[in-house]
C-alpha cells in the first residue's frame, strides 16, 4: 500500500481535531474483528459527518479535522501454510502485511471470510485499529447527501484546508500492476486495493452506471449492445414473476426495485431521468451470487473504466458477450465465437499490463460457456461446431479498422491466427488477469467485412432480435455453472503473482 506518514507524525505537523483515538486490538475470531472494524469506522465518519455539517452551516472547526481508515494487520515468521493448493487466503513469506479496509456493512462478507482464511492457514491474530491512510471527506457521505452545492464557492475552495480531499496517490493500481515496493519499514499490502481506492470507485460505479454498488453481485455480464440489455430486461421480470425463482430482485437504474411475487417490496427508487453513461441491471440472489448485466457501450476504454471499477467488489467472475467481425470464411452470421486468445490492439491497458503479458484463456470458464452453449442450443459433439468456434480474438480501437491502408490490419490478424475482431473482449480479459477477476468472452459473428458482409440497418436489426435472446441465455447459464461450482476453484493460482497479497 502507498506510504503515508504516521498518525502521529502527522499530529506533530498539525494541530487535529480528531475523534477519541482507539489502541490497536487483535482478534483470534473472525465475527469479532469484523464487529471492530465496523464499529471503528462508523466512528470516524461520524465524525467527519459531524464537522462537515457544521462546518456547511457557517461554524468553523477549531483546527484541521481527520478521520482515519480502520486497518488489519497480520504478523508471521513462518512460510509454512495450511493448503499449498490455495490461491488466496495467505501471505506471501515471513514478515508484517497491512490494508486499510472501508465500508464493512457492504464488504461484511467479504472480509469475514479474508479474516477466516488468514486465522485458518497461519494460525495467526487480526491486529485490528486505525490505519494510517485518511478518509477524504467526500467519502464519508451518505448517498444521498450533496453538502457542497450549498456553499459559496469561497467556502468550497476553503473545505481543502480543513478536510482531506481524495489523494490520488494514496489510490494508484501499484499493487494490482506488480510494481508496487514497500520502503523497507512498511509492512507488505494484504489487498489489492486500498481503502480509498475502493471508495472512489464505489463512487465512480454509483456514477457511471446508475446503481448503488450494494446490489452489484459476483457474477457480472458485460455487453456493448442495448438489445441485450433489453432481453435481460424482460427476463428478470419474468423471473420476477415466478415464485420459485432463485432470484429475489431486479434492480434497474435509479435502484428501481422489483422483488420477486411474494416477497415485501423493496425500498422505493426512481427511474433517472435519462440512463447514465453505463447502465447496470442486476439479477439478485442471496449473497450477492446473483447476475449484474452492464452495458459498457462501445470501444476499450469504456471496457477499461467500467471494470477498474467493478474489480474493488471482487467479483468471482466477469463475461463479455457481444457481437463481432468474423475473419474467417467459413464462419456464418450468426456463429459464436468462444476466445481462448487475444490480440491486444486496443492500447488502454499497454502501461498497466506490457503487450508481452500473455492473456490466458481460463479452463473453469472456458468449459462452463461451452457446456452453456451446449444445453441451451440442444447441440452438442460435431453439430456443435456447426455454429460455435474457438479461437483468438483481436480487439482494435480503431471502429473503421477496414479504411486503412490494404493489407495492414488484415496481415496481422491473419498471422495471429484471429478468428474474430471486436473493440472491448481484450480490455476486458487483460483487466480480469490485471485485477486477478476469473474472464471469459462469448461473441456472436453478425457481419463479416473481409468477405462483404456489412452490417445494414434492416438486416442488422433482425439479426440482432433473432440471436440475442439464445445469447443472453447461454451467458447467464454459464454464469450459473459457475456459481454452482467451488469458487476456490474459479479462482485459479494461474492469475496469482510471484508475492502475491492474500485477500482474493
Amino acid at each position: 500500500m502507498p506510504r503515508v506518514p504516521s498518525r502521529r507524525a502527522v499530529a506533530r505537523e498539525w494541530c487535529m481535531t480528531e475523534a477519541p483515538f482507539t489502541p490497536r486490538q487483535t482478534f483470534d475470531d473472525p465475527d469479532a474483528a469484523l464487529a471492530q472494524v465496523a464499529a471503528l469506522y462508523q466512528g470516524q465518519v461520524q465524525h467527519l459527518r459531524h464537522h462537515l455539517q457544521s462546518y456547511v452551516a457557517g461554524h468553523e472547526p477549531p483546527s484541521r479535522v481527520r478521520a482515519w481508515y480502520p486497518s488489519v494487520r497480520v504478523q508471521t515468521d513462518t512460510v509454512a501454510r495450511a493448503d499449498t493448493r490455495l490461491s488466496f487466503g495467505f501471505v506471501a513469506g515471513p514478515g508484517t502485511y497491512e490494508t486499510t479496509l472501508t465500508r464493512p456493512e457492504l464488504f461484511a462478507d467479504y472480509y469475514r471470510e479474508q479474516f477466516r482464511l488468514l486465522l485458518r492457514n497461519h494460525g495467526v491474530t487480526l491486529d485490528i485499529g486505525l490505519g494510517t491512510q485518511p478518509i477524504p471527506v467526500h467519502f464519508s457521505l451518505a448517498e444521498a447527501d450533496h453538502l457542497e452545492g450549498t456553499m459559496t464557492p469561497e467556502r468550497r475552495m476553503r473545505l481543502r484546508d480543513l478536510f482531506d480531499l481524495p489523494d490520488l496517490a494514496a489510490m494508484d493500481d501499484g499493487i494490482a500492476n506488480g510494481t508496487y515496493e514497500p520502503a523497507p519499514r512498511d509492512p507488505h499490502p494484504l489487498a489489492l486495493f486500498t481503502a480509498p481506492r475502493v471508495d472512489y470507485s464505489l463512487h465512480r460505479l454509483r456514477h457511471y452506471t446508475g446503481t448503488a454498488p450494494e446490489y452489484f453481485q459476483n457474477f457480472v455480464l458485460f455487453t456493448n449492445y442495448q438489445f441485450y440489455i433489453d432481453e435481460f430486461i424482460r427476463l428478470g421480470h419474468l423471473w420476477m414473476g415466478d415464485p420459485n425463482s432463485d432470484y429475489l430482485a431486479f434492480v434497474e437504474p435509479g435502484n428501481v426495485v422489483t422483488p420477486r411475487v411474494g416477497l415485501p417490496a423493496a425500498g422505493a427508487g426512481h427511474p433517472p431521468p435519462r440512463l447514465p453513461q453505463m447502465p447496470a441491471y442486476h439479477l439478485v440472489r442471496e449473497g450477492h451470487g446473483g447476475i449484474t448485466m452492464v452495458n459498457i457501450g462501445v470501444g476499450p476504454a469504456n471496457a477499461k473504466n467500467i471494470t477498474d471499477h467493478v474489480a474493488v467488489l471482487r467479483p468471482h467472475a466477469w463475461i463479455m458477450l457481444g457481437h463481432c467481425a468474423g475473419l474467417r470464411n467459413t464462419q456464418q452470421l450468426g456463429d459464436y465465437v468462444l476466445a481462448h486468445g487475444y490480440v491486444r490492439e486496443d492500447h488502454v491497458l499497454d502501461e498497466e499490463l506490457p503487450l508481452w503479458v500473455p492473456i490466458p484463456p481460463l479452463a473453469e470458464v472456458q468449459l462452463a460457456l461451452e457446456h452453456a452453449v451446449a444445453e441451451v442450443t440442444q447441440l452438442s459433439g460435431y453439430e456443435l461446431k456447426k455454429i460455435m468456434r474457438t479461437g483468438t480474438v483481436a480487439s482494435t480501437d480503431n471502429r473503421n479498422w477496414e479504411l486503412l491502408p490494404h493489407p495492414g490490419p488484415e496481415r496481422r490478424f491473419s498471422q495471429s491466427r484471429a478468428i474474430a475482431l471486436d473493440m472491448e473482449s481484450a480490455t476486458i480479459a487483460a483487466n480480469g488477469f490485471r485485477f486477478r477477476v476469473p474472464y471469459g468472452t462469448l461473441l456472436c459473428v453478425s457481419d463479416k467485412p473481409l468477405h462483404g458482409e456489412i452490417k445494414l440497418p434492416g438486416m442488422a436489426n433482425h439479426f440482432y432480435r433473432e440471436r440475442v435472446d439464445q445469447h443472453l441465455r447461454i451467458g447467464v447459464r454459464a454464469l450459473e455453472l459457475l456459481r454452482e461450482s467451488s469458487v476456490g476453484q474459479l479462482h485459479s493460482r494461474k492469475l496469482r503473482g510471484f508475492a502475491e497479497v492474500a485477500f482474493q
